[in-house]
């Protein structure tokens, strides 16, 4: 990779492991939109390094004290029910065409981009917590997402940011909920033959860049009121949404 791509991938690691510390995600959202915006690298060897840079972010704002923010009764029923799911969705990603997981990619992207339109609308959220059934079913969707797609984020944050918990809990939830389920997708990668060529430079440069944005995001974060992060994290799901919906819907087309 030459020296300006190589600068622009640890720029976007930086910016994505600095908002995903105050948020609990968009990591990925970021890493890859931008990535696919400039062509930096093929989508499939940048998945497989976002989702190893992922894991660095949560190891971090874990072990400094995160994991005990996390809400355990939630996470426990979200992994009992998201991690067995993303077997399946990866299993149906082998054999699903391609049109038809492009019509998949429009609909699911559909459904996130109006249900950030409710949250932005009322973004108090609920007025007491959901019963646990509602954790597994969400988990079971995002665990099938993160199969198929390697995108099990926006199920998550629509329901967690619903609950009346505070920001801290909310955020340290999703960052280990995502972390179990990239650990396991790319074991599924590495063990189906599928895992791409790397680069080496990159992945060794963006490591410690990823480390600073993450500690910089926890020792000095902006100061922002619980209201506008919420909207703000309303904003990233839209654009997840639409940044799964639109490839696909060209794609299509094309």
């Amino acid at each position: 990779m030459a020296l300006g791509p190589l600068a622009a991938f640890v720029a976007f690691a930086a910016i994505g492991a600095y908002v995903q510390t105050l948020t609990g995600f968009a990591f990925g959202l970021i890493m890859m939109d931008s990535i696919a915006l400039v062509g930096l690298l093929p989508l499939p060897d940048a998945a497989a390094m976002v989702g190893m840079l992922t894991l660095v972010n949560a190891t971090q704002m874990l072990i400094h004290g995160g994991w005990r923010e996390v809400a355990r009764r939630e996470l426990r029923l979200i992994l009992v029910s998201s991690l067995p799911s993303l077997f399946v969705g990866y299993a149906v990603l082998e054999w699903m065409a391609d049109t038809r997981a492009d019509l998949l990619k429009i609909g699911l992207g559909l459904v996130i981009m109006l249900s950030s339109l409710q949250l932005a609308i009322r973004p108090s959220g609920l007025a007491k917590p959901s019963p646990g059934a509602s954790f597994v079913g969400f988990g079971v969707i995002s665990g099938l997402m993160s199969g198929l797609f390697a995108t099990g984020g926006p199920p998550l944050v629509y329901h967690l940011f619903r609950q009346p918990m505070p920001h801290e809990r909310i955020r340290e939830t999703l960052v280990t909920a995502f972390g179990a389920a990239q650990a396991v997708r790319i074991v599924l990668v590495v063990a189906g033959g599928n895992l791409p060529a790397l680069s080496p430079v990159a992945l060794i440069l963006a490591i410690p860049i990823v480390i600073l944005s993450t500690y910089a995001a926890r020792r000095w974060p902006p100061a922002l009121s619980q209201r506008t992060v919420r909207r703000s994290v309303f904003v990233l799901l839209f654009l997840s949404g639409l940044s799964l919906a639109l490839p696909a819907a060209m794609h299509i087309a094309a």
